[in-house]
């Protein structure tokens, strides 16, 4: 008796229908188990935006680099670079390197 209430219920009548169970369990298959599910499409779109930030970063290092080789085309900017970025001194200058203590 139940069941035939059952199946004059307007929802039950709309998901019994074949078309809209076909369509269901087709809708579930693409979203959970197919390779080319919305899950991995989505973890896809994230390692692509990561590695389009990545790009991005490079570029603009690259350019502070080329910035940087640019300027040492100078030789006063090489020796002011030498000196402050690897300690190198002229033959007659003493360097002395201080360094502070941090710690309180």
């Amino acid at each position: 008796m139940k069941l035939k209430e059952l199946r004059k219920k307007p929802w039950f009548r709309f998901l019994s229908n074949k078309y809209v169970l076909l369509s269901l369990i087709f809708a579930g298959w693409m979203i959970f188990l197919d390779s080319n599910s919305w899950f991995i499409h989505n973890e896809l779109n994230q390692e692509l935006n990561e590695l389009e930030d990545n790009k991005n970063y490079y570029r603009n290092e690259i350019a502070k680099d080329k910035a940087v080789i640019e300027q040492l085309q100078d030789s006063v900017e090489l020796e002011k670079f030498a000196r402050q970025k690897y300690f190198m001194k002229r033959a007659d200058e003493d360097i002395y390197i201080i360094e502070y203590d941090t710690i309180d």
